[in-house]
């Protein structure tokens, strides 16, 4: 050593005293307890008291303990936290730095979802708090301790997969045995019967055929929300409070014409619990004539041909596209049946002013949103020449009704004639296919049997053609029967619009009008063809208004 360096010293500073307050906590952790039982059942609900009394026992009888609070939720499933309030509530104060250390039976009764419980004693461990699962003897506040929790949780997941999947197997099997199930309280119009069977209650059945009526009439879901406000009319939960969302779901229920489609949701797992549509992932099941109907098949298959027209109408709004149709608008009979002929675009209805007179007026949607650039000549017509052009033309059919009805016969005849050349049903074909089929198979046999199989190629081929051939066949009769199902919806439309009607219409009816039309094409200013519901085209002149001059 140097005589200038200094001399080495060594000092130690003691460490710090903790305050009284600090001793005091120390002495006293503040512990909490978390209780869950899983089901609502009596013999559960013991369990959960149970659990609540032990451990409030448990932490006023230590005296180093002190009590914040016993958190316990009844009743709900441990696969997923975001339910569970009162667990989220201890998570809370845990934050706000309120508990110190936490009590519970078991990993399982903490969380039955690996991941949940893995995010939630590492957080509480970077809090300082530690989580004591007495079943295992487990306190989480130690590092080494996660591989434990993280094998206890696996094994509480795997448990409620396997429940789940016996629970989801049995309803399954149920669904293919036939059996529904109703939820009434959200289903207008039936109640449960004393055998368990649906019964229909006269006054919300009524309400469920007005809106069937309405829609076919022409109104839009809006429209009829409005209607059934403004008359007083109650939903299923008794109250005025009528959605958008809860007509459509009316109007697609097939239990309303006595069916029932089962599986038509499913959950997509045990951990997250959501309810998804099932759009081909399981089978459906169709019970037809399960229950007593509110309304007919045939008026229930026509609003499904109505929505999915509307539905063609939607999602385009006016400047999606040059020749988008835009949305329908049930406030108008002529929205979404007026089109123009030279680029295919609906008109629109638009009220000009001019001298401080009111005109009501049609114009293409393609012209009033992009001028020439798309269409060059579609017509600007008046509103009044427009429709009483459309009553004449319905009117130079509808003077006498028993032709006109006749004449409907004649198109549903053409329509559902025959298949021409077809001389076999569908039945014929399906059991020519399932005969093909055995002897496909015995001719496989044959030849695997057989020393030399090259004879047996053309054997082979011919049956392999004749079955494609029967297939073909096939989809031709099941598309066409499509088309004329569809067919005879339209005219049975008709049918019960003329019924409804005298034999001359002198006004216009919005509601008489939109059973009547398919559509009607704007070929000129002076010159529409109008299409009726069963097919009927009529070419009718538009006598032009006289315009006043203005001085």
């Amino acid at each position: 050593m140097t005589e200038s360096q200094p001399e080495k010293k060594i000092i130690v500073i003691p460490a710090k005293k903790e305050s009284p307050q600090e001793q005091a906590k120390k002495r006293n952790l503040r512990v909490a307890a978390y209780c869950r039982v899983s089901t609502g059942d009596e013999e559960q609900l013991t369990s959960y008291e149970n659990q609540k009394a032990f451990y409030t026992e448990k932490i006023m009888k230590n005296p180093e303990w002190t009590m914040v609070d016993i958190f316990a939720d009844e009743g709900i499933t441990g696969t997923s936290t975001c339910r569970r309030k009162d667990f989220l509530r201890m998570i809370r104060q845990c934050r706000q730095g309120k508990i110190d250390m936490i009590l519970a039976k078991s990993v399982s009764r903490f969380a039955r979802n690996t991941l949940d419980t893995i995010s939630y004693t590492r957080e509480l461990r970077s809090l300082g708090i530690a989580v004591i699962f007495e079943e295992q003897n487990i306190n989480s506040i130690y590092p080494e301790s996660e591989f434990l929790i993280a094998l206890h949780a696996a094994f509480a997941q795997s448990e409620s997969e396997s429940i789940s999947a016996n629970v989801r197997w049995g309803k399954r099997q149920s669904i293919k045995d036939g059996k529904v199930t109703f939820q009434y309280k959200t289903l207008l119009g039936y109640e449960k019967g004393p055998d368990g069977n649906p019964v229909i209650i006269p006054e919300e059945a009524e309400t469920v055929r007005q809106i069937f009526e309405w829609y076919l009439a022409g109104k839009s879901v809006r429209d009829i929300r409005l209607a059934l406000v403004a008359g007083g009319f109650r939903n299923a939960v008794g109250t005025t409070d009528w959605t958008t969302s809860n007509l459509r779901s009316i109007l697609t229920n097939e239990k309303y014409c006595g069916d029932a489609l089962l599986q038509k949701t499913f959950v997509k797992d045990c951990i997250s619990k959501k309810s998804i549509p099932n759009t081909g992932q399981l089978a459906k099941v169709l019970i037809q004539n399960n229950h007593e109907a509110i309304i007919s098949h045939e008026i229930f298959d026509a609003v499904q041909l109505e929505l999915a027209r509307r539905r063609a109408q939607d999602g385009r709004s006016r400047k999606s596209a040059p020749t988008g149709r835009g949305k329908f608008s049930g406030k108008y009979a002529l929205s979404g049946l007026l089109f123009c002929a030279e680029c295919g675009t609906a008109y629109r209805r638009v009220v000009w002013t001019q001298h401080g007179e009111k005109r009501a007026v049609w114009r293409c949607t393609s012209r009033l949103d992009y001028g020439r650039k798309y269409c060059l000549n579609s017509p600007t017509l008046d509103e009044e020449p427009l429709q009483q052009a459309i009553l004449n033309a319905i009117n130079s059919v509808m003077s006498d009704h028993s032709a006109l009805a006749e004449q409907l016969r004649d198109t549903m005849e053409q329509e559902l004639a025959p298949i021409p050349g077809e001389s076999m049903s569908l039945g014929d074909i399906d059991r020519a296919i399932t005969d093909l089929g055995r002897q496909f198979t015995a001719l496989l046999s044959e030849a695997a049997d057989a020393d030399n199989a090259d004879g047996y190629t053309a054997r082979f081929q011919s049956i392999s053609t004749a079955m494609a051939e029967f297939k073909r066949r096939k989809a031709i009769i099941q598309q066409l029967r499509q088309e004329q199902d569809q067919a005879n919806h339209r005219m049975q439309r008709v049918t019960m619009a003329l019924k409804s009607t005298s034999n001359r219409l002198t006004d216009w009816d919005d509601g008489t009008i939109y059973q009547l039309l398919e559509k009607v094409t704007v070929l000129s200013r002076e010159r529409i063809r109008v299409t009726l519901r069963d097919g009927l085209e009529i070419e009718q002149a538009v006598e032009q208004p006289k315009r006043r001059k203005f001085a």
